[in-house]
């Protein structure tokens, strides 16, 4: 079987957030794709199968150590897989834990992914979750994965250093901090910390976007923005809002492709 390096949401090398993908030849035991994802270790290595008679493509993402519902940089390095080996329609549809996820490619090879927006609803903070972030907060809400804390700057948000211990302790799948962007050509910035999963920090977080895209849309009045990830590595995502559903968009680069022998 077939498996790529890719960096997503990136045009350059050793930018963007890095993803395994593996072309299976046949279905595969939850057991053994853990097991290929842990010896990846990517924040998350897809799997994608075929489909029969026309059907989609089967997609799944797993971290090193569990399967996530929703991936949006590892489905964007599934796609760019598909596109440079030539093997792909220009609209492609992914069979997945979070429905049928549409995907296409511009002329420029710009990849915008149909994702499902994820709404969130203002709560009170959990006991230690700022603490932990080392923040004070504008606005605290959460969604059926993830926590958003917007604080006051985008020097806040570069700023931030976890204690990883304690907000492992969290429940949530990962906490997103937030602010509206300083620089130019971007509209808001955001960092993702995931240590309950075996993530401390993601890079550039697909699915993170499906809270950040509605909830930025609504403070600033477009529908379509530019959202900058702050992590070391760092990468652009361009959204979309559209009802009930938001465009994730960027670009991606083949890092290594190699044969697996298991």
């Amino acid at each position: 079987m077939r498996i790529y390096t890719v960096d997503s949401f990136t045009e350059q090398f050793s930018k963007g957030n890095p993803a395994g993908v593996c072309l299976l030849d046949n279905p595969a035991t939850d057991a053994w794709m853990q097991s290929v994802a842990a010896e990846m270790r990517h924040s998350e290595t897809a799997f994608l199968l075929e489909g029969e008679d026309g059907e989609p493509y089967s997609l799944r993402w797993f971290t090193p150590t569990v399967e996530v519902d929703l991936c949006g940089h590892a489905t964007l390095a599934a796609a760019h897989v598909l596109y440079s080996t030539g093997s792909a329609p220009e609209t492609l549809e992914f069979s997945t834990k979070s429905g049928i996820l549409s995907v296409t490619r511009d002329g420029t090879g710009l990849i915008s992914m149909d994702f499902p927006v994820k709404g969130l609803a203002e709560v009170r903070p959990p006991d230690g979750l700022l603490e932990a972030l080392g923040v004070t907060s504008l606005w605290v809400g959460k969604n059926v994965w993830d926590y958003l804390v917007e604080v006051e700057s985008e020097d806040a948000v570069l700023a931030v250093s976890p204690d990883f211990l304690a907000l492992e302790k969290v429940d949530a799948r990962g906490i997103i901090v937030t602010a509206r962007a300083s620089r130019p050509g971007v509209d808001y910035v955001s960092r993702f910390f995931a240590p309950g999963v075996g993530i401390p920090e993601d890079p550039v977080t697909g699915s993170a976007h499906c809270a950040l895209a509605p909830y930025w849309t609504g403070k600033l009045g477009s529908d379509s923005l530019v959202g900058a990830q702050l992590s070391p590595r760092g990468g652009l995502i361009h959204t979309t809002v559209r009802g009930d559903r938001v465009e994730l968009a960027g670009h991606a680069v083949t890092v290594l492709s190699g044969e697996l022998h298991v």
